[in-house]
Parts: structure tokens; sequence; C-alpha cells
């Protein structure tokens, strides 16, 4: 807690500037992370360019053939509530979805606004669309793959013994790995609302409006959870509120590593940013123990911005 967490208001009573830790990485930092980790380097990028003309020009074909794979396989026609054939309106949705995908893909974005939109497709995936379609994380998995292994065989097909190849393919399997690596962070965060033993409902006003175009939602918690636990929910599924919301800190302390040399460890704190309120209940955090009040079936958490 920092120095200036707990202060007298007009009123003679004792607040709490009180913090959240322990949040998942906003899309930006994990894409950069993983980007690093990956190693996408100038040279993959060279290799992938000189493949990208064919891949665009028979994108239609990927996008066709994926969605007629999905249909034939029972599962997933299942899934997709095509058991007797596919929605055209629902099947063309999801087509345009893909080819926005693979443009992107192929015009080798790297943004940070792409990050994001991987991000919200994951919790698309996870049911959080319109038609609330849950499609299993083996299928979100294995479609990567299907896709990684549809550019083997164009490239193969199109420029047969060109020696690029083996480069571009390495470069297209990173890149298709930072994209999942996203889906699935997004994928998880819409996971983890739905699950839990009671829901809760949440209300959001002014610029929380704005920032998660919502005005209320539900979410599920575990037993005996507090509220550190349902906040941790929100800003890992809106984690595009944290900076409006919170003040950044660092926490740190000292860990082993593999061969018990002690080192020191920095992890994230958030801070709740002055003006800002979270109720329970109609009672402001700030003054009923923070993050460490106990939260209960039925319950409502209501956000305010400053001014309201």
């Amino acid at each position: 807690m920092d120095p200036f967490s707990n202060f007298i208001n007009g009123n003679g009573k004792n607040s709490e500037r009180w913090e959240i830790a322990n949040l998942a990485p906003a899309p930006e930092e994990e894409w950069q992370r993983m980007h690093e980790f990956l190693g996408v380097s100038a040279d993959d990028i060279s290799a992938m360019v000189e493949t990208v003309e064919v891949l665009f020009r028979r994108g239609p074909e990927l996008v066709v053939g994926t969605y007629d794979y999905l249909l034939q396989d029972r599962e997933t026609a299942a899934i997709l509530g095509w058991e007797r054939g596919a929605d055209p309106e629902h099947l063309a949705e999801r087509r345009r979805f893909f080819t926005v995908w693979l443009a992107r893909t192929l015009g080798l974005d790297f943004s940070q606004d792409f990050a994001r939109y991987l991000f919200r497709a994951g919790q698309l995936h996870a049911g959080h669309g319109p038609r609330a379609t849950h499609v299993p994380e083996m299928y979100v998995t294995g479609s990567i793959s299907l896709v990684n292994a549809t550019f083997a065989r164009f490239l193969a097909e199109e420029m047969p013994g060109n020696p690029v190849i083996p480069a571009a393919l390495a470069g297209w399997n990173k890149v298709l790995s930072l994209h999942l690596n996203m889906m699935l962070l997004g994928y998880r965060s819409a996971l983890a609302l739905d699950s839990g033993d009671f829901a809760v409902n949440v209300s959001m006003f002014g610029r929380m409006r704005t920032l998660t175009h919502r005005q209320n939602m539900q979410m599920r918690l575990p037993a005996g959870a507090r509220m550190e636990t349902a906040l941790q929910k929100f800003f890992n599924y809106y984690p595009q509120a944290r900076a409006d919301v919170f003040d950044l800190g660092w926490i740190g302390g000292e860990r082993l590593d593999a061969s018990g040399t002690p080192w020191f460890e920095a992890h994230k704190v958030y801070h709740i940013k002055p003006m800002w309120r979270v109720l329970l209940n109609g009672k402001d955090l700030s003054y009923i123990g923070g993050t460490r009040v106990p939260v209960s079936e039925g319950d409502e958490i209501q956000i305010f911005p400053p001014g309201r």
C-alpha cells in the first residue's frame, strides 16, 4: 500500500485508496512479449513478403475451403448450429470476419490495434459474440494449424522448388503462433468471466460505457470470493479500461531462481485513481475495506467515473 492510501474525507470518514494486482498482461504487452520470444526477424518478414502475392491470390479459396471443411465435420457443424446445413447469413458473417483477419495477416500487420482485435476474436470464440457460439479451445488451436497447413500447400503448388518457401513457412508459423496466443488470452478471459458458483451484476456509467461498449453485464464468482477476484476478472476482460481507472505502480520482492540464488522481481499493482468509485451494493469500496470485502450471490457492483 502506498503512503497516501489512507486519508480522511470531508465527513471525517476513513478512506482507503485500494489496489489490485496479479492481472493478466494487457493485449499490447503480451503481443510485444510473444513477438520478442518468437524472434520474428527482418529475414522472416523478407521471406514472407515474397509469398504474399500467391497467398493473397488464393485467399478466397482458403476462406471458402475452411468453412466447407468445418461444415463437413460433424462436431464442428454441430457447434456452429449447421447440422442441417449452413445458415447463409451466419456463414457470410464468418467469412467476412475470416477475410478481414486474413487480409491483415497477409499485410503483416504487427500493430497494437491488431493485438486488441485478436484478443476480442478470442472472446467471441468463447461464446461472447452476438450468436453466443462457443467454439471449444481445441478447434481454435486446430483452425490455426489448418491455416498453416494450407499456406504450405498453396506455396508448394504455386512456387514448387522455390528456395524461399522453407524460410517463409517458418515465418508464417511464428506469426500464426503469435495470433493464436493473443486469441487464447482473450478466450480465457471470457471463460473466467463465466466460471464460478454464483452470479453478480456489474453496472457501468459514463466513461466506462464508452470503454466497454456496455451498460451492464453479469459475471460468475467462486464461493467465498472477495471483490479482488471480481475486479481481476473484470479488468482482465476489459484491459482497455485499466489506464483510465488506475494509476500503475510496482511492488517487488525476492524469489529464488533454479540454483537457489535470490533475485529481485517487480510486479505491477493498480491503484484506484482519485474520484473513480467502485461500489458494492451502493457502498464505496474505499470506505468498506477495499478489495478484501466478500461478495455474495445477487450482489450489484457499480463503476462510476469522476463527476458521477
